[in-house]
């Protein structure tokens, strides 16, 4: 006899803030593991809250069957680990240069006292040894990178012991080795009589070979499940229908951003970025040992290395986001850092975008505004821009896909369109100076190829200077000429 694990009949939520454009009819079965996929602002997250059982239904019926588990409950049999797990529990105190500022660490956490203790030790000690877990015990929570923030929520939720484990986008944030790493665990977990994994995916070449059937959302609307390989037959067939309709289409998007003046160029010095013997230390650990570096004046960088080896740090640094850096030897556009320059004098050149900043944004003000943040480079919008300004705005988000957001509370917007917004925020004042750090998180497939291109169109433009952090290859764009390879110090 069929076990249905998961059960939705004509399902409606009763809030209509929250509610999909159609009642939902699905079941899982036990042994079924699911793909939840669709483009950005579809619906997906509004979904998994579905299943859940997080908001009551105004119409139809949802029904669980946890066994062999002996509770009964949704909230003890099923996990979820958010998009916004990735950069770690953010509260409204929180700021983005937070994790740089030693002296707001007294009250954090240890790694070690927010884990817990697994049911099962022989799976706790594989968990560990799999995600290098043992050196980031004694770290505060607030320390680990965004990488190490993804391994610790999926370990944290997997010694658990769970019935069903949602995980959003998992594979992002994670260097190579350590995707390949958690694709083989998640394999073998998916052989475990009671577990059943429901994965929500962007990018939709991250569909693992274990998942036995998809689940398409799109305009607020839940598809039938397919086989695995009837969705991606299909899949393929459309991704290449639509690759071959877009080339015209960006190719215009990228001659407006190549034509834009330069009205606000103000910078002329050969010399962008100067590191001299510079160390970064937290406690016990060294993050960057007597790094030498100099990017010069229309260098595009690439910047490698795995999860925890200072690539956010080293960014930190160039942002004047890190309060050690007073103590280090860097130029900034010819200036000594601590030269007398304020951070503002600094940052009115870079356009910055990163991990931390998204957490960060916990302010429900509407998307324009938040992409107006960024030509005073604040968090909220503490300085009303002109109409002129607001313009620009308007026409950013208009190149990044968003502008029909413009007044959408940036909390109401899907992860993958509150990172569209923040994009947006790191261009607006055209930086002569871009850093982009993991800039195509939680992008869909689209929205990925249409900001690659837009980048590729900035970094053509005289003299700009680019940074980009990411852990696929496929994502740099064309117009790199510089690498950097940071290994994780012992």
């Amino acid at each position: 006899m069929l076990q249905h694990t998961i059960k939705l009949c004509d399902a409606l939520a009763r809030n209509p803030q929250v509610r999909l454009e159609a009642p939902v009819t699905l079941d899982i079965l036990d042994g079924e593991h699911i793909a939840l996929v669709g483009p950005n602002g579809a619906g997906k997250s509004l979904f998994v809250d579905m299943l859940t059982g997080k908001y009551p239904l105004l119409s139809g019926s949802l029904t669980y069957d946890f066994r062999p588990s002996l509770s009964t409950t949704a909230y003890e049999n099923i996990k979820y680990i958010a998009f916004r797990d990735t950069y770690g529990s953010a509260d409204g105190n929180y700021y983005y240069q937070q994790r740089w500022n030693q002296t707001e660490h007294d009250d954090v956490p240890l790694v070690r006292d927010l884990l817990g203790r697994g049911k099962d030790q022989a799976l706790e000690h594989r968990l560990f040894d799999l995600f290098q877990i043992e050196p980031m015990l004694d770290k505060k929570i607030i320390l680990l990178s965004s990488g190490e923030l993804r391994k610790f929520q999926l370990v944290k939720a997997l010694l658990t012991a769970p019935r069903i484990l949602i995980m959003d986008n998992p594979f992002i944030g994670l260097d190579a080795p350590t995707r390949e790493l958690l694709g083989g665990l998640l394999d073998e977990l998916s052989r475990m009589k009671a577990l059943q994994i429901v994965l929500v995916l962007s990018m939709l070449d991250d569909i693992p070979s274990f998942i036995t059937h998809v689940v398409s959302v799109e305009q607020k609307r839940v598809g039938a499940k397919l086989e695995r390989e009837a969705y991606l037959a299909e899949w393929n067939r459309r991704y290449e229908a639509m690759r071959s309709g877009l080339e015209d289409d960006f190719a215009k998007l990228q001659q407006r951003v190549e034509a834009l003046p330069y009205d606000h160029t103000n910078y002329t010095g050969d010399e962008v970025v100067k590191l001299n013997r510079v160390s970064i230390r937290y406690d016990e650990r060294t993050i960057l040992k007597e790094l030498d570096w100099t990017v010069h004046r229309g260098e595009k960088w690439a910047l490698s290395g795995d999860n925890g080896s200072g690539k956010s740090t080293l960014l930190s640094l160039v942002c004047a986001d890190n309060p050690q850096s007073y103590a280090c030897d860097i130029s900034l556009f010819g200036r000594k850092r601590g030269s007398g320059e304020s951070i503002w004098e600094i940052k009115k050149h870079i356009g910055y975008v990163s991990p931390e900043m998204h957490r960060a944004y916990l302010k429900n003000l509407p998307a324009i505004e938040i992409v107006a943040s960024g030509l005073h480079d604040s968090i909220g919008l503490y300085v009303r821009p002109h109409a002129e300004q607001l313009a620009i705005c308007e026409w950013w988000m208009d190149i990044f896909g968003i502008a029909s957001l413009k007044e959408r509370p940036f909390l109401q917007l899907s992860s993958g369109e509150q990172r569209l917004a923040l994009l947006a925020r790191a261009f607006v004042k055209d930086p002569e100076l871009l850093i982009l750090d993991e800039p195509l998180h939680g992008l869909d497939t689209y929205n990925r190829l249409r900001v690659k291109r837009i980048i590729e169109a900035f970094c053509r433009r005289q003299d700009k200077t680019m940074l980009m952090v990411t852990h696929y290859e496929c994502e740099l764009p064309q117009t790199i000429t510089h690498r950097l390879y940071l290994k994780r110090q012992q």
